[in-house]
């Protein structure tokens, strides 16, 4: 199964449908992002097709979300792939309000529609899906070359992180410390690889001193004044270096786990003055979609069982000891504020809770 779902990412990411089934159920699903005029046209000739949304994107549009974290948006007959996209990209939502109201379904099961928008979210798109019943799921997948997700399989790999497994390390010298080592871990399902830096030789046997950094290509590489991502990167690097030793784990979980380019979505959303929160709302997102258990069975293969975090998210302390590696201490990491992320920090503060 991982590796059929990594089929269906891929798909997804190329605008190819593909067939959601379980049971007697079966629907065609295609990311609006990847869409084309030409596959709209051929989906909606083959049954009632609706565009899946979640929650906080029907929040947004004033939809109602029947199914609870889903809203199943019924086509007008004239509905084009500017309609179908524009209910999926807020981009336009304040310059082209929706014509509404909008209709959606309230009868029939709504889970092919919310697998399929997982399917979405762990490809780094917009989670919205054009979705079509077809009679007999499987026997269209083997005629038209297409990608079967049963979900009786599937259940249990979607919204999961991937185990994954040190593939390679070697020595390292940096500007913290000469004595370093550099890991890569690789996940079984062909995702994201993510790293982890050893500062020094620490002791396994003690907690030690850890950071879970999510990559920031803006912030870390770019030097953006919009987040303190890069500040806390180097700084924590820069404790462990103080200390002797360290592990800095950088984990690909983009722009809060929706990757960079609805970030940058997220950004242009803030430019319009919604907050970091209420951005990554109109885009169909949750208010962070990482998953810190991946952090937790890292530090476990490298053999640590206790930490002292660096973390100003309480998620993480909480989601580490949840997954069975012990937080000894807390340990504050407050730097890079500025003009232009001081209100990005307030709401950190506000509204996830940061310990600013």
């Amino acid at each position: 199964m991982p590796e059929r779902l990594a089929r269906a990412r891929a798909d997804m990411r190329m605008g190819v449908p593909v067939v959601m089934h379980h049971q007697d159920r079966a629907a065609l699903a295609v990311p609006t992002e990847t869409l084309t005029s030409e596959r709209l046209a051929e989906l909606r000739a083959m049954g009632e097709a609706v565009v899946a949304v979640t929650d906080r994107r029907a929040e947004t549009l004033k939809a109602r979300a029947y199914d609870g974290d889903v809203a199943r948006v019924a086509l007008p007959r004239d509905a084009d792939l500017n309609w179908v996209q524009a209910v999926a990209d807020p981009a336009d939502d304040l310059r082209v309000p929706m014509k509404g109201p909008l209709t959606t379904l309230r009868r029939g099961a709504a889970d092919l529609h919310r697998a399929a928008l997982q399917l979405a979210k762990s490809a780094r798109l917009l989670p919205a899906c054009l979705m079509v019943p077809v009679e007999d799921g499987p026997a269209l997948a083997q005629q038209a070359g297409l990608t079967l997700i049963d979900l009786a399989e599937a259940r249990g790999h979607l919204g999961f992180s991937s185990p994954v497994h040190d593939i390679v390390s070697a020595r390292l010298p940096m500007e913290v410390s000469e004595a370093g080592r550099l890991h890569v871990f690789r996940p079984e399902d062909g995702g994201e690889e993510h790293y982890a830096i050893e500062i020094g030789r620490p002791d396994r046997a003690k907690p030690v001193l850890a950071r879970l950094h999510s990559a920031c290509f803006t912030g870390d590489l770019m030097g953006s004044l919009k987040c303190d991502c890069g500040p806390q990167l180097r700084g924590a690097l820069a404790m462990m270096g103080d200390e002797g030793e360290g592990v800095l784990l950088y984990l690909n979980q983009e722009g809060r786990g929706i990757g960079l380019a609805n970030k940058m979505r997220a950004y242009s959303l803030q430019d319009q003055g919604f907050d970091t929160v209420e951005a990554n709302h109109r885009l169909g997102f949750e208010d962070d979609e990482r998953d810190f258990r991946l952090g937790a069975e890292i530090l476990k293969e490298l053999g640590f069982s206790a930490v002292r975090l660096l973390t100003n998210n309480p998620g993480k302390i909480a989601m580490m000891e949840k997954a069975g590696v012990a937080v000894t201490e807390r340990v504050p990491l407050k730097v890079g504020e500025t003009a232009h992320n001081r209100a990005y920090l307030e709401t950190k503060a506000a509204k996830s809770g940061h310990m600013l």
